[in-house]
């Protein structure tokens, strides 16, 4: 599904500043960010978290970004990070482009059918390895995400990047022979081993047998030793 959609979003231009300065920003409902590229000098940033969430939820591939009221220009988000705890947005990195221009972008990869695939009624494992494709295209033209259907994979099968199909304005930039999933034969449940507790009486049987027979025999020879 291509996001053919853009989303406003303005900021306002911010002094690079330290650890302490930049709590205090978060503190007060603002998010840090910095926005590069395009052959301009990046420029620092703060934006208040609500209104970024509401322009991502919206938002296609673009953002038409205006920094202190002046002309928007288009960006994508490059990376976001967030808390690893609060799931909130710690910083922003936004990339200025042209529309006319591809981009090279990440998108999930999501794997559809997989509860009517063969190999998974049987019992195998569908083992999903990778789950994120790099993907060329227009800004505009960038997906929410791509699907594939592997309700026909077989136990033993393996999916590679070459059988994944994307729109025809966007191009697959990952190596063909990257492992996208397999589906592996049913792990065996490991029996509880018969007969542990058999197995020690025999042990211990046998050990008291091996401790009584020498004196059987010792005692034989003293015997033959005294007539």
């Amino acid at each position: 599904m291509a996001r053919s959609e853009t989303a406003a979003l303005t900021v306002q231009q911010r002094e690079p500043a330290g650890s302490r300065a930049t709590r205090r920003l978060r503190r007060e409902g603002n998010v840090p960010g910095i926005v590069y590229g395009g052959g301009q000098d990046p420029v620092a940033f703060q934006v208040d978290a609500r209104e970024l969430r509401q322009a991502l939820a919206h938002a296609g591939a673009v953002l038409d970004l205006s920094i202190d009221g002046a002309r928007a220009t288009p960006v994508v988000l490059k990376e976001l990070t967030r808390h690893p705890v609060s799931g909130d947005t710690m910083h922003i990195d936004l990339l200025r482009v042209r529309l006319d221009q591809p981009i090279q972008a990440t998108v999930v990869l999501e794997l559809v059918g997989a509860e009517d695939a063969p190999g998974v009624k049987e019992g195998g494992v569908l083992e999903h390895v990778t789950r994120e494709l790099t993907v060329e295209a227009l800004p505009t033209d960038i997906p929410d995400a791509l699907q594939h259907d592997v309700s026909a994979m077989q136990i033993g099968d393996t999916l590679t990047v070459a059988e994944i199909r994307a729109p025809a304005t966007v191009t697959l930039v990952d190596d063909p022979e990257i492992v996208i999933a397999t589906v592996t034969p049913p792990r065996l449940q490991v029996e509880e081993e018969p007969g542990i507790e058999e197995e020690t009486e025999v042990v211990g049987e046998a050990a008291a047998e091996g401790e009584a027979a020498p004196e059987s025999e010792g005692g034989g020879e003293a015997q033959a030793g005294s007539e």
